[in-house]
């Protein structure tokens, strides 16, 4: 069976919301690896207002409880906690679930529909990471591989030592193992308590505090590296988890590579044939209108808040946190890696390299670094693969999950997840980088989860 290039919105879908309404209430509100089917067989609707649905009842899942998630969603909106969300949710590659709630932009007032296009920032990790690991499988990267064999102005890096601006010669080169897993030395300006690193990034360019503090996109991928590589890494490659700019890093050695830019390439061999046909880097003219766009600031602490502009092509792709998509695009790339690979007879990667990707890459031996950096990580009690947090367990983490589930989300709200056990894919996109989002996203999971009846 196949899943149709244009998943849209389907059933369950409430009714549009109109700016009054909006203005009224708007919202608060990842190892088994099978090879389940590929998505069922949707005929492509004429416009976003309908599609058919799988009877939840099919796949084990019940529609009534389902609803529980229209229900909450639609409170937030009311709560003004948010201006607009999408999900999508799909069991055995079955969609049982697509709603669209509140508005794209709550000063424009235009209904949110599942067409609606997200910055969606870190979930473009994910997708980089798998760019990089179909380049493993043509033979021409490997993990072992130093850094400095496809950027040569990262030969000679430097470390820094506690919280000194002193920094010593690195002990092991830095392997795109350690930018797949996020154990490069690297870090982000923005969340490191580390002054010297901080202060090594702004005055490279690379971190922008009072503006958008991760936004080099007026930076050639030249001028990134070149500059990054004259920063001392925050700690010896190897030496701990801690969240960076190692895949933005990951994505120009994806370009040396290909010799391709890191955009055509991940068009290319997955945007394309997965049929994501919204998924790039920026968002042409003709596509603005499906833009969405957050509130002014958090409803939670009054913050402003600031999204990157992604109307024109930027200057580099950043394989960190450049793409835009939407949840139908999303669903289908997440729905490739449950399956093993491959959506409807489109082979991006082989089982065993899904399989490489959705374990466990750290050990007893690395551990997760004690700063807002590793903490991006650690509350979840996930473990980390190659561009994915890993569930090792059933339980201990405060949201519901399998043993072997893989997820990832971004700064703005987005989310996704795969359950290999369960066979469950879900997807919400959101632009609200908030206080709220973590809240938000628990209450997706606990809400599909808890739709699981067989």
């Amino acid at each position: 069976m196949t899943f149709p290039r244009q998943v849209i919105a389907l059933a369950r879908r409430p009714r549009p919301v109109s700016a009054l309404a909006f203005f009224m209430g708007v919202a608060l509100g990842t190892a088994l690896l099978g090879a389940p089917p590929a998505l069922a067989q949707l005929q492509p609707p004429t416009s976003f207002s309908a599609v058919r649905i799988t009877n939840p009842a099919d796949v084990g899942m019940s529609a009534a409880r389902l609803d529980k998630l229209t229900t909450a969603f639609n409170k937030e909106i009311a709560d003004k906690a948010l201006p607009g969300v999408t999900i999508m949710v799909a069991r055995k590659g079955k969609v049982v679930y697509s709603n669209a709630f509140g508005v794209r932009d709550a000063a424009k007032g235009d209904a949110m529909s599942m067409d609606s296009l997200f910055r969606i920032y870190s979930m473009t990790k994910p997708m980089a990471s798998v760019a990089a690991m179909i380049l493993v499988e043509d033979g021409k990267l490997q993990l072992s591989d130093p850094v400095a064999k496809y950027l040569p102005a990262f030969k000679e890096m430097s470390a820094l030592t506690a919280l000194t601006a002193t920094g010593t010669e690195a002990a092991r080169p830095m392997t795109v193992q350690d930018l797949l897993r996020h154990t490069s030395g690297l870090g982000y300006g923005e969340i490191s308590p580390n002054a010297a690193l901080k202060d090594g990034l702004a005055k490279a360019g690379l971190y922008k505090p009072g503006n958008i503090d991760f936004d080099v996109r007026d930076m050639t991928p030249d001028e990134q590296v070149s500059r990054l590589s004259k920063v001392s890494l925050l700690r010896q490659p190897g030496t701990a988890w801690e969240y960076s700019l190692s895949t933005d890093v990951l994505g120009r050695v994806i370009e040396a590579a290909s010799g391709k830019r890191l955009g055509d390439f991940m068009a290319e061999r997955i945007f394309q044939p997965l049929g994501m046909v919204d998924t790039a880097f920026y968002v042409p003219a003709p596509k603005t209108p499906r833009l969405t766009a957050s509130f002014d600031k958090d409803p939670a602490t009054g913050t402003p808040f600031k999204l990157i502009d992604v109307s024109k092509l930027p200057g580099n792709d950043s394989g960190g946190a450049g793409a835009v998509s939407t949840a139908p695009d999303y669903l289908r790339f997440a729905q490739m890696m449950l399956n093993g690979g491959v959506l409807d007879g489109q082979r991006i990667l082989s089982r065993t390299t899904v399989r490489w990707m959705t374990t466990d890459h750290l050990g007893p031996r690395i551990p997760i670094a004690p700063t807002p950096g590793g903490n991006v990580l650690f509350p979840s009690l996930y473990t980390f693969g190659l561009g994915f947090a890993v569930r090792p367990s059933d339980g201990l983490a405060s949201a519901p999950g399998s043993e072997g589930d893989y997820y990832w989300g971004g700064y703005a709200g987005t989310i996704f997840w795969v359950d290999p056990k369960e066979q469950i894919v879900a997807v919400m996109m959101m632009q609200s980088p908030g206080a709220m989002r973590q809240y938000h996203r628990n209450l997706l999971r606990q809400l599909v989860y808890q739709a699981v009846v067989d």
